[in-house]
């Protein structure tokens, strides 16, 4: 089959056209802005890249279009292909159809931890010898990759694993279907981390993604599970709009816990109050516990037991962009973060707080996501930020006043809205033992980049 992506170079797009690439599929693909790096992952997979949504692609004479959600109506090739009547379908339908349908589907939904969990869920699985397929929206540094099919595991080395690890999205899934993506998955083992207003340019409130949890919550089987966040209200109602399948929570007295984390992040893990062992790792946070108490529980479901699963954690590296080190110059330590929301960015400065101590912490601040642009959550940004003792923010393409919503803070906050004088400005501003935490979900211009080469002058 050939398939032609419109909206290829998005991280979800992307994996997909690495999976039918690898499940034998020609596959082509086109976007407004093709480039590094998912240009050349793809490019390096041999599927061919055209920049720009142009009519004359439908020459391509593809088996199908496989539309992305950044395309709409008005679209050049898009207005095409409905003109001509051509098949097309949504990215999430083509993975269920052509990657899912057989498979013992592990999806982990939720507003923040997404990509961590999948990342530390696929990663027990493979260090159990598993080997999962998955498809993240980020690149676990366990893969070096974001998508990839099952292969053969270790106990059977002649059939491929049965089991897939997906991110579960609560975004729109295409101009013509306006469910979740993640309503399309169907997953046997469901893991619900959180629920918060997000998404603001797509949901008119809380209550609207609710009901799209809902809709999830409605596809998995009886005889699955759904590991829940058992200290979110807004999960707790989700599930009293009904229910199906049994039900394990976490951060919950009846569940699983975590406690005692020590200077370096290690836990000790229980079960409705019953010692399960320790975790030895060395990633921060109550956010990063969190994360690890429902991969281990998603986990044990498919059978692999609690401690081979807190052991792969001891050798889990994190995902790209989580609290990763850029680099470190005259003592400033540089990290690239993918925070972009107000719970996001609150709980990655507790996580840098309790590895640094007294250091000064440098947080730097591109509200760029869709809900950040529309203001929906500029008044939360100042007590998110409190951590930080100085606060760095771009207002370039803002649609709102930075400086005066970041009043609150006082004299340690600034807003710039030119790149070069905010590099300048934290530059000047930094001193050795300083960690700048940059936090963005874009490439920020490649301020981090920046910054190291500005700070070794």
């Amino acid at each position: 089959m050939h398939i032609h992506i419109l909206g290829i170079c998005g991280t979800f797009m992307g994996g997909i056209a690495a999976l039918a690439q690898q499940s034998g599929h020609r596959v082509t693909g086109c976007d407004s802005n093709v480039y590094p790096p998912m240009s050349t992952q793809l490019e390096a997979q041999g599927i061919a890249l055209i920049e720009g949504f142009g009519a004359d692609q439908i020459g391509l004479n593809p088996d199908v279009f496989v539309i992305g959600n950044v395309v709409s109506r008005g679209n050049p090739l898009m207005e095409e292909i409905l003109n001509r009547g051509l098949r097309y379908v949504s990215g999430p339908q083509w993975l269920a159809e052509n990657i899912l349908h057989d498979k013992w589907v592990l999806a982990v939904a939720g507003t923040h931890g997404k990509t961590t969990t999948s990342s530390m869920l696929a990663w027990i699985l493979e260090d159990a010898g598993l080997a999962p397929g998955f498809l993240i929206g980020g690149v676990p540094q366990n893969f070096g990759i974001s998508a990839r099919l099952p292969a053969a595991p270790r106990q059977e080395p002649d059939g491929n694993s049965p089991f897939f690890v997906i991110e579960a999205d609560e975004y729109d899934t295409a101009f013509f279907d306006k469910r979740s993506k993640f309503v399309h998955y169907r997953p046997r083992t469901a893991v619900l981390n959180n629920l918060e207003f997000d998404h603001a340019d797509i949901f008119a409130d809380l209550g609207a993604i609710e009901t799209q949890f809902h809709h999830l919550v409605r596809t998995v089987p009886g005889q699955g599970l759904i590991v829940t966040n058992g200290g979110e209200d807004s999960l707790e109602r989700v599930l009293a709009r009904g229910c199906w399948t049994p039900v394990e929570r976490f951060n919950h007295a009846a569940g699983w816990q975590a406690a005692g984390p020590d200077a370096n992040g290690s836990f000790d893990l229980s079960f409705a109050g019953s010692p399960q062992g320790r975790v030895q790792w060395e990633l921060m946070g109550a956010h990063n516990r969190s994360n690890a108490l429902a991969a281990i529980a998603a986990a044990r479901h498919i059978g692999i037991p609690v401690n081979v699963a807190g052991e792969a954690l001891g050798r889990f590296r994190n995902v790209k962009r989580r609290m990763e080190v850029r680099g470190t110059v005259n003592g400033i330590t540089v990290y690239d973060d993918f925070a972009h929301h107000p719970t996001a960015i609150a709980t990655t400065l507790a996580g840098l707080r309790a590895r640094v101590g007294a250091a000064r912490i440098l947080a730097v601040l591109e509200p760029r996501s869709n809900t950040m642009k529309l203001g929906v959550m500029k008044a939360a940004l100042p007590g998110s930020l409190a951590e930080a003792d100085r606060v760095f923010c771009y207002a370039g393409n803002l649609g709102w006043d930075a400086g005066e919503a970041l009043a609150p803070l006082g004299t340690k906050a600034a807003a710039h809205d030119d790149l070069g004088t905010l590099v300048e400005t934290i530059a000047t501003e930094a001193r050795p033992g300083d960690h700048i935490l940059v936090m963005s979900n874009g490439g920020f211009g490649g301020i981090h980049d920046k910054l190291l080469a500005r700070l070794g002058t």
